[in-house]
């Protein structure tokens, strides 16, 4: 059993467009709850929605999404926000992209600026001799049922992107999605879903490679420049991959009863190989064990604030064999010992 529940960490930084949010505002109108009840229901301002240049945290997102699936209900919810998504709801990507000469200059940008409109959501492309694969993951820990609303939403959004690029020429896709088949399939008709597979190794999109060479109507070169200006502008805004990895270590460092992540089961969780972890932190001047060390701190405060567990039993659960050794790690953080710190702290 838990010694305690506690949320967990989230990003903080108001990056996500409102143009996305907004979607599941609209589905949540049309099934009869309003935008205030959606907002009150995730406690979020609503006054991040009173202009169309509005930012959301990745918090706040997760939040609306989880009050949108308790007020309506999940019935194909990801895929019918995806199937709404236009490209100009990308901003300068997607202008960038309809402003592309071909699908695969098109491919190029979006991979490039993914993370200008994509972030919190990685996108990776796997190489393959006769399909384009695009396969997407969370980039950070989430509900299940908020995870599958957001990655149908993510990937089946892309689908619907090269439908508009290729502007009617035919595209045979698959979307396969590494979550248990819903029952809502059948409810969906009019979305015009492509092939989907549930129960997958990876979430992914393949298209046919025969693809790449087709025109896009909409291109326009002085546009293109104009757009990619403007990503390269708002790339440049955002933190670095450096600065992501340290935050998504802190997040997954979390105590629980199986102890801390290693640094091999952080690589993994973050898709990247632990020689890779290793040389983002030290970009930015940190390690594993650094970082391990001010979760501990955190989660030790935090164990001693909200429970009466034994200090032996938190030392255990912090992965100290030894009380005393966490008793003299505690002061050197606090300055006092974990008794003297729980006599001074009003339990929560």
């Amino acid at each position: 059993m838990s010694l305690i529940h506690y949320p967990k960490e989230q990003i903080q930084y108001a990056h996500l467009p409102v143009t996305y949010p907004v979607i599941y505002l609209q589905i949540a109108q049309e099934r009869g709850v309003s935008q205030a009840q959606v907002l009150a229901h995730a406690q979020i301002n609503p006054q991040i929605f009173a202009q169309a240049t509005g930012r959301i945290s990745s918090q706040e997102y997760e939040r609306l999404v989880t009050a949108v699936i308790a007020l309506v209900g999940n019935h194909g919810l990801g895929l019918e926000v995806g199937a709404r998504q236009p490209l100009t709801a990308h901003g300068s990507l997607g202008y960038a992209l309809m402003s592309a000469a071909t699908i695969a200059d098109a491919m190029k940008i979006l991979q490039r600026f993914w993370h200008v409109r994509g972030r919190g959501v990685n996108l990776r492309y796997i190489d393959d001799p006769d399909h384009v694969v695009f396969s997407i993951y969370c980039q950070y820990p989430m509900p299940p049922d908020v995870e599958k609303v957001l990655l149908e939403a993510v990937l089946s959004g892309v689908y619907y992107g090269l439908r508009f690029l290729l502007a009617g020429k035919p595209l045979q896709a698959e979307l396969h999605f590494a979550i248990p088949q819903p029952d809502y399939l059948a409810q969906l008709e009019h979305l015009q879903l492509p092939t989907i597979y549930y129960g997958q190794p990876i979430n992914q999109l393949k298209v046919p490679k025969s693809i790449l060479p087709q025109m896009i109507n909409t291109a326009n070169s002085e546009a293109l420049s104009m757009a990619i200006a403007q990503c390269e502008r708002e790339l440049a805004l955002l933190p670095s991959i450096e600065q992501d990895v340290v935050m998504m270590v802190n997040i997954l460092l979390q105590a629980n009863e199986q102890g801390y992540l290693t640094p091999t089961q952080v690589a993994d969780r973050l898709h990247i190989s632990e020689r890779s972890l290793r040389r983002h932190l030290q970009q930015q001047g940190t390690n594993y064990q650094q970082l391990l060390e001010t979760a501990r701190q955190r989660d030790a405060q935090q164990l001693l604030r909200q429970t009466q567990a034994e200090i032996q039993l938190i030392a255990q659960r912090l992965g100290y064999n030894n009380p005393a050794n966490f008793t003299r790690a505690f002061k050197q953080w606090t300055g006092k010992t974990p008794r003297e710190f729980r006599l001074t702290t009003i339990y929560d």
